[in-house]
């Protein structure tokens, strides 16, 4: 019996059937920078990058180092008991570089989750109003709140009903779907007609790249429209950079593309280089609007997490990470552009994304949008074969999303691209 298949055993007998597994038969056991190894000692490239928190790669030494600093100094306090200093520099770094009109101010937290949550709550309490609404397709987290706002029944909120009131969902453009951004601004227009009057809505909350959704951009012409909306009705706007942060977009952070400013944006993921951390940056009298005790978390703002997070934006900074991550991504987009051509592989389109957070759709068929989830999931079994790693996404589960470290070296991701390649023919 080989490791993983004695580890796959216990995992059954030992943890909850509810956490799902990509790859069930890859524990594991080591990892450096784009690469990873499992328990039986095959190696892999990593094209999931924990799904999207590995930036700046496995075990970059810069933020191991940060962290083992941190380790010699003390590991928890809880920054509400007595606080310390690599959280204050955070959000001060954070505050100087996010894109928010005026004087910003950050929260530190756990989880993607725990930060769209308490973004809501600040909404909530700097708006005195209930309403939230999030987009068809979108995906905010797996608490009970976040749970309602994401826009995905399956598998998500399949069994979990009721869902939180006060939580109401537009569609979100994308062409394939048939759905046009005029469609999203009627929607909304709708609910203001049918359900919650504007005046009562605290926020609408958006992902700059939707990724469970399928990593299908936001057009600008739907964010400038939003940040009308917003204004207009004293409404604030969240952006969900949880996934699209730091560099994987091709700008700092994806809404940058835009050119609009959020009031509120939620961080997490690649903030801290693989240790759980996330935030709320926001307009500093926004993020003011809670009582004091009204924000934290036991373990909110962990001293190594933000340490290494420290670290991260120094990686970003001194490996030009963000105009890396545009070099990959024209990298990828051609190589699946030639793939596309091939008649005597899987059929793929919609060849998306910036930066590189690149996506495509597997279809039946050539020439029409016919999603293919089966097609799909063999493909991953067959790139997993041939040493690669890759995850699906999209609300019918036939896109494949890459999201490799911004730090792999060219020979690596042309390795995988090959395996990709190869996974895809057959």
């Amino acid at each position: 019996m080989s490791t993983n298949t004695d580890l796959h055993a216990r995992r059954e007998a030992a943890v909850a059937r509810g956490v799902g597994i990509s790859h069930p038969m890859a524990y594991t056991a080591r990892a450096e920078n784009a690469e990873l190894w499992d328990a039986d000692g095959k190696r892999y490239i990593d094209f999931a990058g924990g799904i999207a928190v590995l930036n700046t790669g496995h075990r970059h030494p810069k933020v191991i180092e940060a962290v083992k600093a941190q380790l010699d100094r003390f590991t928890h306090t809880c920054f509400q008991v007595t606080p310390y200093e690599p959280y204050v520099a955070l959000a001060e770094r954070l505050n100087a570089i996010a894109p928010i009109e005026g004087p910003a101010k950050t929260v530190f937290l756990t989880t993607g989750a725990e930060a769209l949550e308490n973004a809501i709550k600040i909404a909530r309490a700097a708006t005195g109003r209930p309403g939230v609404i999030t987009f068809a397709g979108g995906y905010h987290g797996r608490t009970l709140l976040t749970m309602a706002m994401t826009g995905k029944v399956i598998p998500y909120k399949k069994r979990f009903a009721p869902m939180p009131a006060e939580i109401y969902h537009a569609p979100f453009p994308y062409e394939p779907f048939g759905v046009s951004v005029a469609d999203s601004i009627r929607g909304i227009d709708m609910l203001f007609r049918a359900d919650i009057e504007p005046e009562r809505v605290a926020a609408i909350v958006i992902e700059p790249v939707q990724g469970e959704g399928g990593f299908i951009p936001a057009p600008t012409e739907l964010l400038v429209a939003l940040r009308e909306i917003c204004d207009r009705h004293g409404i604030l706007l969240i952006v969900d950079e949880v996934q699209t942060g730091f560099g994987r977009t091709g700008k700092m952070f994806g809404i940058e593309h835009s050119g609009v400013k959020p009031d509120l944006m939620t961080i997490a993921k690649s903030l801290a280089g693989g240790f759980p951390l996330s935030g709320v940056i926001g307009r500093a009298a926004v993020m003011d609007a809670p009582e004091p005790g009204g924000l934290g978390g036991t373990y909110a703002g962990n001293p190594l997490a933000c340490a290494a997070a420290l670290a991260v934006l120094d990686v970003i900074r001194d490996e030009n990470l963000v105009e890396r991550a545009n070099a990959i991504g024209a990298t990828m987009k051609s190589r699946l552009e030639r793939i596309a051509s091939r008649n005597d592989v899987a059929p793929i389109t919609a060849i998306r994304g910036p930066g590189a957070m690149i996506a495509f759709d597997i279809v039946r068929q050539r020439g029409s949008y016919e999603p293919d989830p089966d097609t799909t999931k063999q493909v991953i079994a067959r790139a997993r074969e041939h040493g690669l790693i890759v995850i699906s996404c999209g609300v019918y589960g036939n896109a494949i999303r890459l999201l490799v470290p911004l730090t792999v070296s060219d020979t690596v991701l042309g390795e995988g691209m090959d395996a990709l390649e190869a996974a895809l023919a057959g």
